[in-house]
């Protein structure tokens, strides 16, 4: 059997890296991160990007764990992942302590 380079903490790393990738995915993090929630029809009123464009992103933050979403039929109601995000900056805080 082959052994597993790869660690599961930076799988972890890694995948919210991937999602922080993108600035407009950091501002609909720090934007859902100063209020309870957020519709996705909102979000693309503060956005200056197709909506489809947006729903990409927000698949990507949903992927990665970082925000969560709701159904509201017709709407989608989405809100950071507070256990994923606090699991997320202690990842990245001990992974930047590197000398």
């Amino acid at each position: 059997m082959e052994e597993q380079i790869i660690s599961d903490k930076q799988q972890k790393i890694a995948r919210y890296a991937k999602a922080l990738g993108h600035p407009v995915r950091v501002y609909v993090l720090q934007l859902l991160g100063k209020q309870s929630c957020c519709y996705s029809g909102d979000l693309s009123d503060e956005l200056p990007i197709a909506k489809s464009t947006l729903s990409q992103h927000l698949k990507e933050l949903k992927d990665a764990g970082l925000i969560q979403g709701e159904i509201e039929a017709p709407r989608i109601k989405y809100c950071v992942n507070k256990e994923n995000w606090e699991e997320a900056k202690q990842l990245f805080r001990d992974f930047l302590k590197l000398d």
